[in-house]
């Protein structure tokens, strides 16, 4: 049987926006994002991070740190009694300075790369999984993989949101507060 997910982007979402977030010390939790994680996990999806990580192109990050970042992020949720069930991040930038990541992949969101390999790796039903990010390509990469999209006010998502309107992109499904605020939207609609 196939299953639902969430798929969270990670820095603004679930984690305070730092810019380029490149060591385990800058990681700290949205308020009430740990609460979300758990709704979610209790609620029987598969909570996944997809982000985009060019800061690894651009050589601002280095990607060896990255499994000690999200390791930290992932025991900071389980403090709180939540758990993430996978890790998939993007490398790359057309114009990074690190050359083995200066591509155009199918990967960087708004492409659904990563959500096409978590959906086969863990037997993941598109249709009936959420994205839910603090930027228009989150939003995009929802409708480009056939979920449904949510953007969170936190992080970027209130300038994102005006930008978004500006532009005349469809709009996100729910238009959430935070990730707890989104949490609960999917679970009425999924009771």
């Amino acid at each position: 049987m196939m299953k639902r997910a969430v798929f969270l982007d990670r820095d603004g979402t679930i984690n305070t926006e730092v810019g380029y977030l490149n060591h385990p010390d800058q990681v700290e939790l949205i308020p009430r994002a740990g609460a979300a994680v758990k709704l979610l996990n209790q609620s029987g999806f598969i909570v996944i991070v997809i982000t985009n990580q060019a800061g690894i192109a651009r050589g601002l990050v280095r990607e060896e740190l990255l499994p000690a970042i999200h390791e930290k992020l992932a025991q900071l949720l389980q403090q709180k009694g939540a758990a993430i069930n996978g890790f998939y991040y993007c490398p790359h930038h057309p114009e990074g300075v690190v050359e083995q990541y200066r591509i155009t992949c199918d990967c960087r969101k708004p492409l659904p790369g990563m959500l096409l390999r978590a959906a086969r790796e863990l037997n993941i039903d598109l249709a009936a999984s959420y994205v839910i990010g603090d930027k228009s390509c989150d939003i995009e990469l929802g409708r480009n993989a056939g979920a449904r999209s949510i953007l969170v006010l936190t992080g970027y998502g209130v300038t994102e949101l005006a930008l978004h309107r500006k532009a005349r992109l469809a709009p996100p499904d729910y238009i959430a507060l935070d990730l707890y605020d989104a949490a609960h939207w999917i679970r009425k609609e999924n009771s």
